[in-house]
């Protein structure tokens, strides 16, 4: 059952943030700009900047899937790229193992979308390794498309990743 709630964050959610972050990182270490040791040894005061700085504004959010009672079981930042700015870049998307293939992704790239064109921005951009087919085709059923551009991976030399956009 979809028994959740997906909002912004507030500074109260600092700590539950913190346990998903390293929850994140343990599950999809490739997929993050930051290691689990990294995280874990960030101060919880660091967490909390991070926090207020994304509860509010047009610069950058982060928004979570809240069931009642429960940890978070899904986040969706976004955040203005500064190259375009009416572009915004969806970043560190993660569901928990029991909830993906339902619609806790979609809804928090809805919430993300829907915070950019408040925002003024009618793109959302993304990068998913090359190779994560799970996730390429999520993303495809959202409606993003590759655009053929491929980057190194910003802390795996080896790896690759590919950008993929949707129009909002």
């Amino acid at each position: 059952m979809d028994n959740w709630t997906v909002r912004r964050v507030t500074p109260e959610d600092a700590g539950r943030m913190r346990a998903l972050r390293l929850e994140m990182l343990a599950d999809s270490p490739l997929a993050f700009l930051e290691t689990l040791a990294q995280a874990a040894a960030r101060p919880h005061e660091s967490f909390r900047h991070r926090i207020r700085q994304s509860s509010s504004g047009s610069e950058t959010a982060q928004f979570i899937a809240e069931p009642p009672g429960a940890p978070f079981i899904g986040h969706a930042g976004g955040t203005v790229l500064p190259d375009e700015p009416h572009c915004t870049v969806v970043f560190a998307v993660y569901i928990t193992p029991a909830h993906r293939g339902g619609k806790a992704l979609a809804q928090l790239v809805d919430a993300v979308a829907d915070w950019s064109l408040a925002c003024g921005r009618n793109e959302l951009m993304l990068e998913v390794v090359v190779g994560n087919e799970r996730a390429v085709r999520a993303y495809q059923k959202l409606g993003f498309a590759d655009t053929g551009v491929r980057l190194p991976h910003p802390t795996v030399p080896v790896l690759t990743e590919l950008q993929m956009r949707r129009r909002i």
